[in-house]
């Protein structure tokens, strides 16, 4: 089955040239014209990946962008100065690309986000010895099985499927909401606190790092 791409941009022909290129890339395509168009059809099919322009009439790309949950989202924009990018990667942006692009860049960095997104759909998920395994919902580093909370697991989880990205507050609160709506702001430090305990029981290291006032994310030198 080929992969699905959301192509979200007011402007006729770029919309136009980025469905009929990736039409003959072997992708199936879905598109729309406005922010708000772009939300009605992301009601009725969940894409493998979206394209995001920021500037559309009624709803914004910013304004959509929070709105779109566990689909990779690839902003396009004429904005070129850093905050910008910095804010909307932290917004839950997984790579953005300035306006104008070149087509062979923006095909790499689809099948970037593509190939990653495939494997984080894997049941089973490793990152320095922990593992994770979705299907039996069991944490495990070695033969120590790390004993967590549904909410400590939905946060590793999401941890684990980003291992290099800090995870706002919020973005962990968003994507954890449906299956354990006990979690709120308040919280969450604690429920973060208790797996990191836990973890460092079962393996000696710290897996899990705070970036102060943004989020959470995986240590990259475990200690």
């Amino acid at each position: 089955m080929s992969e699905i791409i959301a192509v979200i941009d007011d402007d006729l022909h770029i919309n136009n040239m980025l469905c009929e290129l990736l039409s003959r890339e072997g992708y199936e395509v879905i598109h729309a014209f406005s922010g708000g168009e772009a939300l009605a059809v992301l009601e009725q099919t969940t894409p493998d990946l979206v394209l995001l322009d920021l500037m559309m009439p009624g709803l914004s790309g910013e304004q959509v962008l929070p709105k779109i949950r566990d689909i990779p989202v690839i902003v396009m924009s004429a904005k070129v100065d850093v905050g910008s990018k910095v804010e909307l990667l932290l917004s839950g942006a997984v790579d953005y690309v300035t306006k104008p692009f070149d087509t062979k860049e923006l095909l790499a960095r689809i099948q970037v986000q593509l190939r990653r997104n495939r494997q984080n759909a894997a049941e089973v998920l490793e990152y320095g010895g922990l593992r994770l395994d979705a299907e039996l919902h069991e944490a495990k580093f070695g033969e120590n099985t790390v004993k967590l909370t549904k909410t400590e697991f939905a946060i590793l989880k999401i941890l684990m499927q980003n291992p290099k990205q800090v995870i706002t507050k919020s973005q962990i609160l968003d994507r954890i909401s449906a299956d354990t709506p006990d979690c709120v702001e308040s919280s969450l430090k604690v429920h973060v606190s208790n797996l990191r305990r836990k973890l460092r029981e079962a393996s000696g290291l710290d897996f899990i790092e705070a970036v102060w006032g943004i989020g959470f994310k995986m240590r990259e030198n475990l200690n």
